[in-house]
């Protein structure tokens, strides 16, 4: 089956470059000028040979519906909030040492030695908790709009999936700072997992890396967190986005859809 090929909508007149008025700058070009033209010109080079522009256009200019509001902005925040913890978690990542002997003590370092340590582990900390409640109240905006009929089951699925892969990274990050909190909470946790049917005990027997509670755990734990979840919640996030591109939004559930002048038409005849 043949499929169909839409053009890329055109750039609004908003973004449109203006035409320079004729004798601004009697001749004279500025460095600032000089430097806006090499910017369009290197622009202008890599769209000409990866055609980035249509994509781009298509993804971001589109049509609202009637009665969007600020509810619809929770998946974006939510999308800035990943970004946070994948950048906070990078720099993390470069003094973190994942060894039973060790963790302890870097994370130690980090708050209290390294330059704005304490400043980018708190950012990483509070904007987990920030991140599930971010989803949480996403996918309830979901939920009372309705935002989950056809044609986005399948986006929901996915919604549904990116909690639960959310979950999961707020639970392997509790145990790497490795002190006796978390230690003893995510023991608790393990086991709380082991009570479930059929696949429990295989789960606690994954994230234990073992029969026992011991060193290789914590290097089970911060693999999970750290290449595993990340990994996917970014390629679950392009496959969300890009279906929120092709379906678009759906209308507030108070706002009236309307009708098709030709069917009102039609009826008048009838």
């Amino acid at each position: 089956m043949p499929r169909l090929k839409f053009p890329a909508p055109p750039i609004p007149p908003a973004f449109q470059p203006k035409p320079k008025r004729p004798g601004t700058g009697n001749g004279k070009v500025k460095p600032a000028d000089q430097a806006a033209e090499a910017g369009i010109h290197v622009v202008d080079w890599i769209d000409e040979r990866t055609s980035l522009s249509g994509g781009l256009r298509w993804l971001m200019f589109r049509k609202v519906p009637r009665g969007t509001n600020w509810f619809y902005t929770l998946g974006s925040a939510t999308l800035f909030a990943f970004l946070s913890q994948a950048v906070t978690g990078v720099f993390l990542a470069m003094f973190y040492d994942p060894s039973a002997t060790h963790a302890y003590e870097s994370v130690r370092y980090i708050t209290n030695e390294a330059f704005l340590g304490q400043f980018v582990r708190g950012m990483h900390r509070w904007g987990s908790t920030v991140m599930v409640i971010l989803v949480f109240l996403h996918m309830a905006r979901t939920f009372f709009f309705g935002a989950y009929k056809y044609p986005r089951e399948l986006n929901w699925v996915i919604g549904v999936v990116l909690l639960i892969l959310t979950m999961t990274m707020a639970f392997t990050g509790y145990l790497l700072p490795f002190d006796q909190r978390s230690y003893w909470a995510t023991i608790v946790g393990v086991n709380i997992n082991g009570t479930g049917p059929l696949i429990g005990p295989y789960l606690s027997d994954f994230l234990r890396a073992g029969p026992e509670f011991g060193a290789l755990t914590l290097s089970r734990f911060y693999s999970i967190h750290m290449l595993l979840v990340p990994g996917l919640i970014a390629a679950l996030i392009g496959a969300h986005l890009y279906l929120v591109a092709k379906l678009g939004t759906t209308a507030p559930p108070w706002i009236e859809a309307e009708e098709d002048p030709a069917a009102e038409l039609h009826k008048a005849e009838v």
